[in-house]
């Protein structure tokens, strides 16, 4: 009884950490396509990876929504790939979410949902979404505006190298 128990629970051991593995390589090959162009091989990997809930693969499927990478653009349905990865903290999901709803592609213009999906990216240390998160507090945008936060967050993107953060706190002084 106790050797079938543990050979059931180190087979189940195998098989879940192997699932992992098995989501690694598809990714990884779906990814050498994105990056080459060989979208439709891209789509081929991700697709079963998105469907399983692999965060990555929902990010980038919402990319290639996002500009018409292999399909046709569709903002709409780059955000429902976007939300279903930011919700499990995807950083450059929660940004780009961010950026959709603030640019009002795809969903409704709406500065409040905004800011709480670039937050959680921020948060994460995402230079993006800070420099982005700065300009909403810089300009009051889903927020009470507030220069000392607004700093804070472009301070901390422009310490990442952020280009565009660096001129914008430079724009502030």
């Amino acid at each position: 009884m106790r050797r079938t128990a543990i050979t059931l629970l180190t087979t189940l051991a195998v098989l879940l950490g192997s699932a992992g593995v098995s989501w690694s390589a598809d990714f990884n090959k779906g990814f050498d396509a994105y990056k080459k162009g060989d979208y439709k091989t891209a789509l081929r990997e991700f697709k079963p990876l998105t469907k399983q809930g692999y965060a990555r693969a929902q990010y980038t499927l919402g990319l290639m929504y996002d500009k018409g990478e292999g399909v046709v653009q569709d903002d709409k349905t780059a955000v429902k790939w976007y939300t279903l990865a930011a919700k499990q903290g995807h950083a450059d999901a929660q940004n780009n979410l961010g950026e959709m709803f603030y640019n009002g592609l795809g969903v409704v213009q709406d500065f409040k949902t905004a800011v709480k999906w670039l937050t959680l990216s921020a948060e994460q240390g995402y230079a993006g979404a800070q420099n982005n998160l700065g300009g909403n507090y810089y300009n009051g945008q889903g927020v009470v505006q507030d220069f000392k936060t607004a700093v804070k967050w472009l301070t901390l993107a422009a310490e990442q190298g952020a280009a565009k953060a660096q001129t914008n706190l430079g724009l502030m002084v």
